[in-house]
């Protein structure tokens, strides 16, 4: 009898656990305001290199937009050999524009060892203190990027976990060891630590993506999901943590989207389904139904259930006629969106 009275107590502990979480994360995502929403748009390659007046001048329109945030992407050698790397980018916009925040969305981390890269991360803090954070994610839509790095592409996600295992001690600033099958290393240094911390959001639609989140990272980013996958998802997140008695009080949830804009709805989705094709090799109809075209207007009308649903962060890659005309499309979102929100 002690003993079945001993398992209703501890179902009833757990389920009350389930609830108290879910409560907790939808009293945080109905609170949300202007002042912790952050809208970006991406650095894109015009703005990473070619004329720099110009580059300037974009810099500025961003500047007086009403944009919050620049993210950018990381490739090796993704398809045709294309390519970034997402943390020398990172520093250029950093330099260019000393009050914008840079987001890493996402970084290939397992292609690379944990302790190069917790100290460029160091170093980058350092120079950008508090303007820097880092998404995390798998890649995999070129295997083939994977092998020439030296990565069995089957196991990336388990490469994954170890580095942002490792990676979160390595930049506390004190020394670390590490052991597994991908590196081993005794009482790695890196310093100085990141001041304040460097924020780790985990990107990726799989259930592995969802618990890698709720156990190495501050939020979940999202991408090609429904608001409804998105605010299921980032529950799991929250609830799989407190299970695991991970504390986390301020979540990052981000959603990642792919956009065109043009007066013209057919053109615009010319524009988007022309650089999405040439990037990822597939058809954009498979993508079609989580990438909106059209007007700012459209556009906002899409995004903003993803907010009420909890996203505190928007990456928005606009497709348009040209540069400037996307940063100004990307402003007014922000505009309309605010105005929902507020």
């Amino acid at each position: 009898m002690n003993v079945l009275l001993k398992c209703k107590d501890n179902m009833l502990n757990s389920a009350l656990l389930l609830i108290c979480c879910k409560i907790a994360a939808l009293s945080d995502h109905q609170g949300i305001t202007m002042k912790n929403l952050s809208i970006g748009t991406l650095g894109s390659p015009l703005l990473l290199s070619g004329d720099y007046k110009r580059r300037e001048a974009m810099m500025v329109q961003i500047g007086e937009s009403r944009i919050d945030h620049l993210f950018i992407a990381d490739h090796v050698s993704f398809h045709n050999g294309f390519g970034m790397d997402g943390l020398i980018n990172a520093a250029t916009l950093a330099a260019m524009n000393t009050e914008i925040t840079i987001f890493l969305g996402v970084y290939l981390l397992a292609l690379r060892h944990p302790v190069l890269v917790a100290r460029q991360l160091s170093s980058l803090c350092h120079s950008a203190p508090g303007r820097i954070i880092l998404g995390v994610g798998l890649g995999g839509e070129d295997r083939h990027e994977m092998e020439v790095c030296g990565v069995d592409p089957s196991k990336r996600g388990k490469k994954t976990n170890e580095c942002l295992k490792a990676l979160n001690q390595l930049l506390s600033g004190e020394p670390y060891s590490h052991h597994c099958e991908f590196f081993d290393f005794e009482d790695a240094l890196i310093k100085p630590a990141p001041s304040p911390g460097l924020p780790i959001v985990v990107g990726g639609r799989s259930s592995a993506a969802i618990r890698r989140t709720a156990f190495y990272g501050d939020g979940w980013l999202g991408v090609w999901c429904s608001p409804r996958r998105f605010a299921d998802a980032i529950s799991e997140v929250e609830t799989t943590a407190a299970e695991n008695k991970r504390r986390q009080e301020n979540w990052l949830h981000g959603m990642q989207v792919w956009v065109g804009f043009d007066d013209d709805k057919r053109k615009a989705r010319e524009i988007l389904a022309r650089e999405m094709q040439d990037m990822y090799q597939i058809p954009f109809e498979n993508f079609e139904k989580y990438c909106p075209y059209g007007s700012p207007e459209e556009v906002a009308e899409y995004l903003i259930p993803y907010v009420e649903n909890g996203a505190t962060i928007l990456n928005i890659k606009p497709c348009a006629v040209d540069d400037e005309t996307e940063i100004e499309r990307v402003s007014e979102v922000c505009r309309l969106i605010r105005m929902e929100v507020e």
